[in-house]
């Protein structure tokens, strides 16, 4: 028996591809809500190449896939960037730091972007899903399969999945910090990056005239709301997308702790007689199915050996 430990992105996708790879496994849920709900749910790895090492353009890729076959509502539409006329610099930097794009017209992907924006970058290999709806039909497949889904201590060989809260020294806390909005007179059908040299954001639809406004990158390990100077630079980045989203309803909010490693990348650790998936820093969606299914390769290979 495996016990995986955890019910946020990373340990429903180890869960998962570990049942899949033919292993008895449990998952110990303690009831606190994941912060992977509060993710964009971009499966973007050519965005993240501006800062992210090549291994998670590369790997990362594979990852809209894997979603796609096990879960609805992924959404291949790509992710269209831009900036502001007075940022075309950041436009440009961003085109030597990324691959997979080609130059467009805004306004000829989104509608209602025409005549706002001179120039942007669309990724068309990209997607989005929901991220709520994701880990829910993630849950409810494993429930099918017979996997045990309890709180309590461990009973067979740990994997640790529990972000923030796993016992590795050298994890620290990304703070990161987001909105829901209610836009209906906003048509927009794939995820926005906006570029600025201080507070870059993204807007991803969520349908039904929903979008999901983030995400700021502060090092701290602060559990509060939502800050005021976070919202006010959300919320204008959202009036330089579109201006009717300053008439936006704003459904929720949101803040939760990232959990990174020294070198921000996601890893599979051994440490105290536990195997650690963790680290996901701001890849988790893009890069837990790259790990479970590592991890899922790495267990069989040892019981295999085992035997």
């Amino acid at each position: 028996m495996i016990s995986v430990l955890g019910a946020g992105v990373a340990g429903l996708c180890c869960a998962t591809a570990l049942v899949e790879a033919g292993h008895r496994v449990e998952l110990i849920d303690t009831g606190a809500p994941p912060v992977s709900r509060l993710a964009g749910g971009m499966l973007a790895p050519f965005c993240e190449g501006d800062g992210a090492p090549e291994t998670v353009v590369t790997a990362g890729q594979a990852s809209v896939d894997w979603w796609a076959a096990r879960v609805p509502g992924v959404t291949r539409r790509g992710t269209l960037v831009v900036s502001p006329p007075r940022d075309s610099a950041e436009l440009a930097r961003f085109a030597r730091a990324t691959r997979g794009h080609v130059a467009v017209d805004p306004g000829t992907l989104e509608p209602d972007l025409a005549g706002r924006f001179a120039r942007g970058l669309f990724f068309e290999a990209e997607a989005h899903l929901d991220p709520v709806a994701a880990l829910a039909a993630l849950r409810m497949a494993l429930v099918e399969t017979g996997v045990p889904v309890r709180d309590g201590p461990a009973r067979g060989r740990i994997v640790d999945c529990t972000g923030i809260g796993a016992p590795l020294p050298d994890l620290r806390p990304v703070r990161g910090e987001m909105m829901e909005l209610h836009a209906p007179d906003v048509a927009l059908t794939r995820p926005l990056r906006l570029l600025h040299p201080r507070f870059a954001c993204y807007l991803v639809p969520r349908g039904g005239g929903r979008y999901m406004l983030g995400a700021t990158m502060v090092e701290s390990g602060s559990t509060a709301g939502i800050t005021a100077r976070a919202m006010m630079e959300l919320l204008s980045a959202a009036y330089t997308l579109h201006p009717a989203l300053a008439e936006a309803e704003i459904l929720t909010t949101g803040t939760g702790l990232r959990p990174s490693l020294p070198d921000n990348l996601p890893a599979i650790r051994h440490d105290a007689g536990r195997i650690h998936v963790n680290g996901m820093y701001r890849h988790g969606f893009l890069m837990a199915p790259v790990l479970a299914t590592r991890l899922a390769r790495m267990m069989t290979k040892e019981m295999q050996d085992a035997h």
